[in-house]
């Protein structure tokens, strides 16, 4: 298993605001506190799911909650794709790897973290994001090692994700502890890092947190997985 400190210089690819939160918040922290660069490329701006003629205005407010969480785990550079949220696996798949593979070229990344073919949760977005990705690492001359999000084969909270629909598209691959290239267990400093990052993004946090309670809350989001592609 390898540790966070060979990951080198990070760049993880995701779909929507929270998602970097969710999957990579406790990594980002580690990373950044050793002092290694990260970046972090948003797909879309998580406008859908609002009220009819809301769409702006929570854009606006996700924006805003990303760079504020962001903020909390130390992430200074940060692009968008400005896709439209639900509509990643519409977009032309080429023009999109090669965004993605213009900011490779300038982080120049060690590793590359993002979602495997299955989306974790089978979002569509999720999915299209990965594919992307994936075209955009084969581009590459020397090509960074590539890390897919996963879960472990013990799962940490069934009853919270079956009552809130997480994995109602698809669910993530799973593996062996032994076959994970990082796993992160969170606690203390670190895991009080991540929560509160993602309670700067309580528009989309905040009513899971309120149904849970905070500790039950916590505890569903200290493990962090990641393997190599199959």
């Amino acid at each position: 298993m390898t540790d966070v400190t060979d990951l080198g210089a990070v760049l993880a690819v995701w779909a929507h605001p929270d998602d970097e939160t969710y999957l990579t918040g406790g990594l980002f922290g580690a990373l950044t506190d050793i002092g290694h660069r990260v970046a972090c490329i948003t797909a879309t701006r998580g406008e859908a799911g609002g009220a009819t003629g809301t769409a702006g205005r929570l854009a606006r407010l996700r924006t805003e909650e990303l760079d504020a969480a962001l903020k909390v785990l130390g992430v200074e550079e940060h692009h968008w794709l400005d896709y439209p949220d639900g509509g990643c696996a519409d977009v032309d798949a080429d023009a999109a790897a090669n965004r993605v593979a213009a900011v490779m070229d300038d982080v120049r990344p060690d590793t590359v973290v993002t979602f495997g073919p299955d989306g974790y949760t089978g979002h569509p977005d999720h999915c299209a994001v990965s594919a992307w990705t994936g075209r955009a690492v084969a581009q590459c001359r020397n090509p960074p090692r590539l890390l897919h999000a996963v879960s472990r084969e013990a799962v940490v909270d069934p009853a919270l994700d079956e009552d809130f629909g997480v994995f109602e598209l698809g669910r993530p691959r799973v593996c062996a502890d032994e076959d994970m290239a990082v796993l992160l267990h969170l606690d203390g400093a670190a895991l009080d890092r991540k929560v509160e990052a993602l309670q700067r993004q309580i528009s989309q946090t905040g009513v899971l947190i309120d149904a849970v309670g905070l500790e039950r809350y916590r505890a569903w989001v200290a493990t962090e997985a990641f393997a190599e592609p199959e």
